[in-house]
C-alpha cells in the first residue's frame, strides 16, 4: 500500500532505490530541494544511512526530521550486496571510475580456484580500504588525494564477512553474494579476491540489496518518491 500520511519535520524513515552514476549526497540533496520546495520551509534535517558508490546501485536508508538520530544504529547493520567482479585487470580506484592500468593472465583460474578463494574472506578479517575511498588523511579524503596523484597509505581494519558466494561464473566476469559487516569495501574484496587467485580484479558491478531487516525490494526510486509526495494527504 502505498503511503499517504508524512511527517517530516517529526520524522520519517524512508528507503530509496539509489540510481546509478549518482552519490549518496545527491540523493539526499534532491530530496532536500524537494522537501523544502513542497514544505515551503528554509530548513529540514536529511541525511543517509551509510554511503553508496556513485557506480553502485540499491538501498538507501534516509532519515528526515527527528529520526536523523537513529542514522547511526542503521549504519552500524549488516549489509547485502549483489555484483560481480572482472578478473584479469585492475585499476587505481578498484571499480569502474578509473581507467584500467593493469593486464593480468587468467587462463590459470579454474571455477573451483575460484569457489574455493572465498573462504579466504570469510568471518573477521583485516581489510584495506581503496585509494579511492572517503577515508579521511589529515583532513582530507583519500580520494581527493588519490586523483592528485600523492602517495597514501591506508591502515587496516577490521571487517566481518558473514557469506560470500559464487553465483555465476563467466569469466572473466564472476557474480557474487556477499553479507557483511558495516565498514566493509566491495571495491577492496574484488581487488584481494584477484591477488588470491594469482591474477587482478576490480569490481565491475555492484547493488546493495539489504541493511539489516530493510530490503530493496521496499524501496523506490526517486521519480516514485516525488510522485507520492505530491498525491499525499497530508505532508508536515
Amino acid at each position: 500500500m502505498i503511503k499517504t500520511n508524512f511527517n517530516f519535520l517529526e520524522g520519517e524513515v524512508l528507503l530509496i532505490n539509489k540510481p546509478y552514476g549518482w552519490t549518496s549526497f545527491d540523493v539526499v540533496n534532491k530530496m532536500r530541494c524537494q522537501l523544502k520546495f513542497l514544505l515551503k520551509i528554509k530548513k529540514i534535517k536529511i541525511g543517509h544511512a551509510g554511503t553508496l558508490d556513485p557506480l553502485a546501485s540499491g538501498l538507501l536508508i534516509l532519515c528526515t526530521g527527528k529520526f536523523t538520530k537513529k542514522i547511526d544504529t542503521y549504519q552500524a547493520f549488516e549489509k547485502e550486496y549483489t555484483g560481480s567482479f572482472y578478473l584479469g585487470a585492475t585499476t587505481p580506484s578498484s571499480d569502474m571510475e578509473t581507467a584500467v592500468d593493469k593486464v593480468y593472465n587468467i587462463s590459470h583460474i579454474t571455477n573451483e580456484m575460484i569457489t574455493e578463494a572465498t573462504k579466504k574472506f570469510m568471518g573477521e578479517i583485516d581489510q584495506i580500504p581503496p585509494l579511492f575511498s572517503a577515508k579521511k588523511i589529515d583532513g582530507e579524503r583519500a580520494y581527493e588525494l588519490a586523483r592528485r596523484g600523492e602517495d597514501i597509505v591506508l591502515e587496516k581494519r577490521k571487517i566481518f564477512i558473514k557469506e560470500f558466494e559464487i553465483t555465476e561464473i563467466k569469466l572473466p566476469e564472476v557474480s557474487f553474494r556477499v553479507v557483511c559487516s558495516k565498514g566493509t569495501y566491495i571495491r577492496s574484496l574484488a581487488r584481494d579476491f584477484g591477488l588470491a587467485l594469482g591474477s587482478g580484479a576490480y569490481l565491475s558491478a555492484l547493488c546493495r540489496t539489504r541493511i539489516g531487516d530493510f530490503l530493496l525490494d521496499d524501496a523506490i526510486g526517486l521519480p516514485e518518491f516525488e510522485k507520492m509526495i505530491s498525491v499525499s494527504d497530508n505532508v508536515g
